[in-house]
């Protein structure tokens, strides 16, 4: 299925995100949601999440602010979802210097997330082989993460993606690149936050029309980085760029499509180069 196929099967399928993410961007991931086609909803407290979790189309596990009922709220999201068979995101926020969200985020990665998804630094922390970025900010590049991110996807059978200039996927036997989006993305609370909404958006609609994660990952990525194209070419600054990305969001084409570059590769070729 194609990425303009996999964005029509969001807005036709409107699938239900159950969200639990972090305060700062809860209006955003919602709003991005809603015009993107998907139907939000944050349910984030403890005897609603796991049977909100089993209902809904897929799952958003966002470790921003994890306050003590929240994580709770997480842990029982999550094994509703496995026994209920929701797919499900893992974005494990600036884990690595930060001792308790590391080790929630560890112990709910080993419970079998479809996607988990980050930046450079929070992938190599996940892997163990970094202490995370300042914040939310990444201090890696995402080069550095091809074989970490690979060793991750194969050992938990999951897509690992890993969001930059260029953007990395991998289920730990394909390696995809997306390269596009905009800068003004991380000038904007939530850039990074809402695109984990995005994925798990796609992965439920996916999973309607027997689209694999891979690829739905991958037109998640796609279509975030076409909206942001577009929304910049539209705004004068970090003011003017989130509402006039959400319009692009809304409106995308497949011709916006078109300045988004993808390219695939087998992981042991990838860790040879980069990009094919």
């Amino acid at each position: 299925m194609s990425t303009p196929a996999a964005l029509e099967a969001v807005r036709r399928h409107a699938p239900l995100v159950s969200c639990i993410t972090n305060a700062v961007v809860t209006n955003i991931t919602a709003n991005v949601l809603l015009a993107l086609g998907a139907a939000p909803a944050m349910v984030d407290i403890t005897g609603e999440a796991g049977p909100f979790a089993r209902v809904a189309s897929t799952l958003l596990i966002n470790l921003g602010t994890p306050q003590p009922e929240q994580r709770d709220a997480a842990r029982e999201a999550v094994a509703a979802a496995a026994d209920a068979g929701t797919p499900w995101v893992l974005d494990p926020v600036a884990i690595g210097t930060l001792t308790h969200r590391t080790a929630l985020a560890r112990e709910l990665f080993g419970r079998g997330p479809s996607v988990v998804r980050g930046n450079a630094s929070e992938i190599l922390a996940l892997a163990g082989d970094g202490s995370g970025g300042g914040g939310v900010e990444t201090a890696d590049d995402v080069a550095a993460t091809l074989d970490p991110a690979c060793d991750l996807a194969r050992s938990h059978g999951c897509v690992v993606a890993v969001s930059g200039p260029v953007d990395l996927i991998t289920d730990g036997e394909s390696v995809i690149h997306v390269q596009g989006g905009s800068a003004l993305l991380t000038r904007m609370t939530g850039g990074g936050c809402a695109l984990g909404a995005v994925v798990a958006a796609f992965l439920g609609a996916g999973r309607k029309e027997d689209l694999d994660d891979v690829s739905a990952v991958v037109a998640a990525h796609a279509v975030y980085s076409a909206a942001a194209e577009r929304a910049e070419a539209r705004s004068t600054g970090p003011g003017s760029f989130p509402p006039a990305f959400l319009d692009a969001l809304y409106a995308l084409e497949m011709q916006d499509l078109q300045n988004v570059s993808v390219s695939a590769t087998s992981a042991t070729t990838a860790a040879g180069g980069g990009p094919a």
